[in-house]
């Protein structure tokens, strides 16, 4: 009766445990290469290997890295723990990631010809799609079989190519092609002479969701290799970042944002959204909305405790005593903020792939649908990766901005600003379009805000990420880009309200 009621609540584990082990597998990658890496960098230079080991124990990657190894961790117990875990399959399509892809090929089929085998390089079960065209007619039969057990053939006529597309709907249990090893064909030739054939074949592998693996390992290494790039090359920044990232990671808003958002994450997963099945796009919008709020949040009041109150009681004027100067000083707290705002974005932005997977099997329980594929599963939980950088990236344009105002205004005036600004930074659309017509106080008003203040409307992707829009790579390129250009501005903004500033 307990296994009974388990399998109601969780459904089968393989289903929302397979994407996450996906991500798993990618962490212990990422972290068998950092451990090579650091191998050989305790080989070649133990000093900078124990810059990288005090890198990690003191900063904000400590916590990374305990994620990191019970990710890791996870990844090896699952193969033992969950059932049915078609993990040799997966892997199989890792290491075939860098073999499928396009290909062309010409092959000259002999005079008068009847079944001339063919072989072509492509598996047949990663196949996708051929065209193949000919100078003269060419009969083609493939070993390529529907389910009902009828194998395809075409035929070539020259000047109109011969086409074939996977289904888009293939089970890849039963599928539409044979598991046969390669593609053959058998080719017959009733010219004369000789026939010159061109085929072009796109391949991939059988999993294409396994491609987060290499990803995610990517992301990893890049994060760490930025984190200890800043302290080697810019260790005086690195300081005052390290000693903010404490200082903001020590204060009780850090530990409440960050059980306050694991508690409402999990809880909605068990709201009843009311909306006939699609609980998941509510569950997303929810929870990309409360990451970047909570995140927010903490950025702001940390920027307002650190630069704010140190130089309101004088604390700044020891620190610039030494030999560090106001512009490393403004970039190191800079640095220093967004440390615990990538520490919650990583813990948090993991634990909400975690629910958004088990509520897609969730929903199918409540509504009495049948047990979807994990490739549901992951299919919705990576669409909202997008939404994660976006959210992020607009929690750093207000980070230089609350740390360019914190030079000076004091915390209660640098919130509501902050406040104002994030308000108003996501009114602007709202503010332009309203401006059509003859309102030209709206328009002057509208174009204003949107000239000097961030138009942070332009992270909000919520809508389209809980309706399962693909965002395509331009965009978040084109969003990167402003943001950094507009962080630029905000920090340039700060520099000179704090060059001036009197701190005696």
């Amino acid at each position: 009766m307990v296994f009974g009621s388990s399998m109601l609540v969780f459904g089968l584990l393989v289903t929302w445990l397979t994407p996450l082990w996906l991500l798993s597998v990618g962490t212990a990658l990422g972290v068998a290469v950092l451990a090579v890496a650091y191998v050989v960098l305790f080989l070649a230079s133990p000093r900078l290997a124990g810059v990288a080991v005090t890198g990690v124990r003191e900063g904000i990657l400590l916590p990374i890295f305990y994620l990191a190894v019970a990710v890791t961790g996870f990844s090896l117990l699952a193969i033992f723990v969950v059932p049915q875990l078609p993990y040799r399959a997966l892997i199989g399509s890792v290491s075939r990631i860098s073999a499928v892809g396009p290909k062309d090929v010409e092959i000259e089929i002999p005079a008068s010809t009847h079944d001339y085998d063919v072989e072509l390089s492509p598996r047949l079960f990663e196949l996708t799609s051929f065209a193949v065209e000919s100078d003269q007619p060419l009969l083609i039969a493939t070993n390529i079989t529907s389910g009902l057990g009828q194998t395809l053939s075409t035929k070539t006529v020259p000047g109109t190519p011969s086409t074939w597309t996977k289904p888009v709907n293939l089970d890849k249990d039963k599928g539409m092609v044979a598991y046969d090893d390669f593609l053959r064909w058998k080719v017959t030739n009733v010219a004369t002479s000789p026939v010159k054939m061109k085929v072009h074949t796109d391949t991939d592998i059988e999993f294409p969701e396994v491609r987060v693996v290499p990803g995610t390992a990517l992301a990893l290494i890049a994060l760490v290799g930025i984190y200890l790039g800043v302290r080697v090359l810019m260790p005086k920044i690195a300081a005052i970042a390290l000693t903010t990232s404490r200082e903001s990671m020590s204060q009780p808003l850090f530990y409440v944002a960050l059980a306050l958002g694991s508690f409402s994450l999990v809880a909605f997963i068990f709201i009843p959204y009311n909306t006939f099945g699609e609980d998941v796009k509510m569950l997303k919008d929810s929870g990309l909305t409360l990451i970047m709020v909570l995140a927010i949040m903490v950025a702001v009041w940390s920027a307002s405790v650190s630069v704010s109150e140190e130089v309101e009681g004088r604390t700044a004027l020891t620190v610039l005593s030494k030999p560090v100067t106001r512009r490393q000083f403004i970039l190191g707290k800079f640095l220093g903020i967004l440390g615990p705002v990538v520490v919650l974005f990583v813990v948090l932005g993991f634990l909400f792939l975690i629910t958004v997977s088990f509520k897609v099997v969730y929903d199918s329980r409540e509504v009495a649908k049948t047990e979807p594929a994990w490739q549901l599963c992951y299919l919705e939980m990576i669409r909202i990766v997008p939404g994660l950088v976006l959210a992020f990236l607009e929690t750093v344009v207000l980070a230089a901005i609350s740390v360019a105002l914190s030079t000076r205004l004091p915390m209660l005036a640098n919130l509501i600003v902050c406040a104002s600004i994030y308000v108003l930074g996501h009114l602007v659309p709202m503010l332009v379009n309203s401006s059509v017509g003859k309102f030209e106080i709206v328009r002057f008003v509208g174009q204003f805000i949107a000239t000097v203040l961030p138009v942070l409307d332009n992270f909000n992707i919520q809508a389209a990420v809980a309706a399962g829009a693909v965002v395509p790579l331009s965009y978040l390129g084109m969003a990167l880009v402003y943001c950094v250009i507009y962080t630029t501005a905000a920090m340039l903004l700060g520099l000179a309200l704090f060059e001036d500033r009197d701190l005696a």
